[in-house]
């Protein structure tokens, strides 16, 4: 993405768009971060004159390098089933509730420090012979500069930093028997070092971290949703929230950028809709995006509420036929069977809007800050069936846009790094005014509460 700034406005270019596709071995599912680093030089090459270049991506995964600063092994993905049982195995090493009490962080058996766990308890030999370990989005860093570091948003979503310091918790990582292989963490807006004469700034690394840096709100008493493959739903916040009521709502306490927390939690999101795609495009049915929307408008006509799913359910994690584990998810829990994709569908975007509403209920408990109306930014801003969806079920505006956030993120800390903007507020004042928004008020509130314990009696 190419990005310009006139002092008024942010513009954005796609200069070069390549699809990020894993690679399943006999073994193991992988990222091909080979692939994707070509990919990253290509499109660095179709723009002139950067003042600067900023890389962002997922959080979670890592890579390791060897003694000479060569990649090992193509990193597994993490929604390989490597880490089944890993959580157990390192609860028994450190209690649970310690390591949220030091990290703060959502447990999800696919965090990094997880998938580090997996590892010693399967003894694998990379980790005997790694000499540092990098973020994904670190290891692209380290290839256009040489700098073994990793960035602090990116960093903490490995479940392995430590909230009250900010640093690398090195008392979680000798229980689990973490070698000592964790590079320095900086911070973003970090100057990291050149690429053919250009500067490599550290954004906001993690791609959530970036969007929620474009989120146009100006003033308080909003949340985020960050949607696309995953839903990331929370609030900007200026301390962590730790204690029982976090740790029961198992809750999230991400880095941001300023000194920020991304106080959320993970949901499924868009990946269930992604994969069930995937499987009717492999059997002759590529519907789009709209397509769907104008199915499932459809399928409402007769009951929107006739089927509801947990979107987090553990069986919808892996990729594969997401329409026959819907169909069996249903089957086990009491749901009406869907019997068309189009009722497949609708029960995917209605049980996402009241999951959106659950978890957007336990963190304003959890926080005791009010919300006034949600921010939907990322991909899945576009998707305006889902928007009104989700306003409907939560009972407040929703507000939609930018779609680009992550990348709009990314570029104002570069420019706030080279002195092109003052802060943070100032750029979401601009973004306020020179952006896109749509506006989606709740309707149908009475249909909508009226169903929503069903959902929730799924979640039990």
């Amino acid at each position: 993405m190419d990005v310009s700034f006139d002092g008024r406005a942010i513009a954005l270019r796609e200069v070069h768009r390549f699809p990020n596709t894993p690679v399943q071995t006999p073994q193991r599912l992988h990222w091909d971060v080979l692939r994707l680093w070509q990919e990253i030089t290509v499109g660095i090459e179709k723009v002139d004159d950067a003042a600067a270049i900023g890389v962002d991506c997922w959080g979670v995964d890592y890579a390791l390098l060897d003694s000479a600063g060569e990649l090992l092994a193509n990193p597994v993905h993490y929604r390989d089933p490597r880490t089944d049982g890993a959580m157990e195995w390192a609860f028994e090493r450190m209690p649970r509730r310690e390591i949220f009490d030091r990290t703060g962080i959502q447990f999800l058996q696919f965090n990094g420090l997880f998938q580090l766990a997996a590892s010693m308890r399967d003894g694998s030999p990379l980790l005997e012979q790694a000499r540092t370990l990098l973020t994904i989005a670190d290891l692209f860093n380290y290839w256009l500069t040489g700098s073994k570091t990793c960035e602090y948003t990116e960093a903490t979503t490995l479940q392995l930093c430590n909230a009250h310091t900010g640093d690398w918790d090195r008392a979680i990582a000798a229980a689990i028997g973490i070698p000592d292989i964790l590079a320095p963490i900086v911070q973003p807006g970090a100057k990291l070092g050149s690429y053919q004469g250009t500067d490599v700034i550290a954004p906001a690394c993690h791609d959530t971290g970036s969007a929620v840096v474009a989120v146009p709100a100006t003033s308080e008493n909003v949340a985020y949703l960050s949607s696309g493959t995953w839903s990331l739903l929370g609030m900007e916040l200026k301390a962590p929230i730790l204690g029982d009521a976090a740790y029961a709502a198992n809750v999230t306490n991400e880095g941001g950028y300023e000194n920020t927390y991304r106080f959320l939690k993970n949901i499924m999101g868009l990946w269930v809709v992604d994969q069930c795609r995937a499987t009717w495009k492999a059997a002759g049915k590529d519907y789009s995006f709209d397509q769907l929307a104008a199915m499932v408008q459809r399928a409402q006509s007769v009951d929107p509420f006739k089927t509801l799913i947990e979107p987090d359910d553990p069986s919808f994690l892996a990729p594969g036929d997401m329409p026959g584990r819907v169909i069996d998810y249903c089957r086990k829990n009491g749901q009406a069977v869907p019997a068309s994709d189009a009722e497949l569908i609708a029960a995917v975007y209605v049980s996402l809007a009241y999951k959106y509403r659950f978890v957007l209920e336990q963190l304003i408990a959890v926080s005791g800050q009010s919300v006034d109306r949600l921010h939907i930014i990322g991909g899945g801003s576009k998707n305006a069936l889902l928007n009104q969806m989700t306003a409907n079920a939560i009972g407040r505006p929703v507000i939609a846009g930018p779609a680009e956030a992550t990348a709009t993120g990314n570029a104002i800390v570069q420019l706030i790094a080279i002195g092109e903007l003052r802060d943070v507020a100032e750029a979401r004042a601009m973004l306020s005014e020179s952006t896109e928004l749509v506006l989606f008020e709740p309707i149908d509130r009475a249909a909508w509460d009226a169903n929503y314990e069903r959902f929730c009696a799924l979640l039990l």
